[in-house]
């Protein structure tokens, strides 16, 4: 309670110095708007994508979001939700086409192609039984190529992506996974030597398997004889030299944080043993964010340059515990939130600053219980994420009884 006062008393005293502008340690927070409710009812709406990547197109004028009707459970491959997109100018939703292939969490796993960031963007589907990703022309809402791939991560130039096993997923962590059997699962094995990460080239739809699952075995807690390791939540760095991931397993869900070179070399762990990991982003192309287990007891908003452990608690005391941390495109703020608090069921949204570690509260949202009383599968994370131009941060929430779409502007 002593450390928690003092870094709140650091914070106002940082703030604090700012009117006299005259301290290094100075922070100067941009204004922050209302939240803008960018969707609304009766249908539930979702950003189409996993927190920390970009739902914008590059003017910054469209959003992708997900429509569903679905409010409490979670769907199937029988329930199709609408992609769309929001014209932020009107608020308008312009559907796009259906997609069997996306959950609450995730959503479809939309990227705005870097080759094409206005026009095209990437996302998942489940067609004739198998999952794929579709290329498509948002303003003639034509399918350029569908890719015989899912993707779970974009590369930075639109040209490659990652692929993974979303049906071992559906048994793994089932509300990240898709239902309908897309894949095959390979259940039976522990560590398959033919399924991991696979490099998709998305310009001839071609993969190659990057790191097999069989390759982390040596690196990871061991697994019980009934349990299956699985691979989740992958990020390129941001200029796509490397590639973030995490390899889990069932049934205690242990976890290793691992990194590698986009060719497959230097595979190797963040964290000493215990520390496992959970939510991430880069702030460059060698520094990475993880929220883990610090030293092996709490967890915090880890910073380290990737290869060293150089280990840094992020917030001043502030934010020690597991957030959807995500950063500016200019690395000058973080933006991270909160899970429900106990009692109150509130969320809460806090931007900070990288240089002085300063935090700025930006508001508090009610998770209403029933999305979380129903096996957790409609749960409904903050999962904030940044506009392009560094003035806007999306999220979602189910503040008002329904989930929809928000966003704040910073000035």
């Amino acid at each position: 309670m002593v450390k928690i006062l003092t870094a709140i008393l650091l914070a106002i005293l940082s703030l604090h110095s700012c009117k006299t502008e005259q301290s290094e340690s100075c922070v100067k927070f941009p204004d922050v708007s209302e939240i803008v409710a960018i969707t609304s009812g009766p249908n539930e709406h979702l950003f189409a994508s996993y927190y920390g990547i970009n739902s914008w197109s590059a003017d910054q004028r469209y959003v992708t979001v997900l429509q569903t009707p679905i409010k409490y459970r979670l769907p199937t491959e029988n329930d199709a939700a609408t992609l769309g997109l929001v014209d932020l100018e009107t608020n308008e939703f312009i559907p796009l086409a259906e997609t069997r292939a996306w959950n609450f969490q995730q959503g479809c796993m939309a990227h705005w192609l870097g080759t094409h960031p206005n026009s095209r963007i990437i996302y998942n589907d489940l067609v004739d039984g198998r999952y794929v990703s579709i290329i498509m022309d948002v303003h003639t809402k034509e399918i350029i190529k569908t890719i015989p791939y899912p993707v779970a991560a974009v590369s930075p130039n639109g040209k490659e992506a990652i692929s993974i096993n979303f049906s071992r997923l559906r048994t793994t962590r089932e509300s990240y996974g898709y239902g309908g059997d897309g894949q095959d699962a390979r259940l039976s094995v522990q560590f398959p030597e033919d399924d991991g990460l696979f490099m998709v080239n998305l310009e001839t739809g071609e993969a190659e398997l990057l790191i097999s699952i069989a390759d982390v075995k040596d690196v990871v807690p061991e697994v019980p004889d009934k349990g299956i390791e699985y691979f989740n939540h992958i990020l390129f760095s941001r200029e796509g030299g490397k590639i973030f991931w995490l390899a889990r397993a069932i049934p205690n869900r242990n976890t290793t944080s691992l990194t590698v070179n986009r060719d497959g070399s230097n595979l190797q762990r963040c964290f000493p043993d215990g520390w496992g990991g959970s939510h991430f982003d880069w702030l460059n192309e060698d520094e990475l964010m993880i929220t883990a287990s610090y030293k092996a007891k709490s967890y915090a908003h880890i910073l380290f340059t990737v290869g060293k452990d150089n280990f840094k608690r992020l917030g001043n005391g502030l934010l020690d515990y597991d957030g959807h941390g995500t950063f500016s495109p200019d690395g000058k703020w973080m933006v991270t939130d909160t899970y429900p608090a106990k009692g109150s069921y509130e969320q809460k949204l806090y931007l900070m600053d990288m240089k002085t570690e300063a935090v700025l509260p930006m508001g508090r949202y009610i998770h209403h219980s029933e999305f979380r009383d129903n096996g957790k599968d409609a749960q409904c994370d903050i999962h904030p994420r940044w506009s392009p131009n560094g003035d806007m941060i999306g999220f979602n929430s189910v503040t008002t009884g329904s989930r929809q779409v928000y966003i704040i502007s910073l000035k």
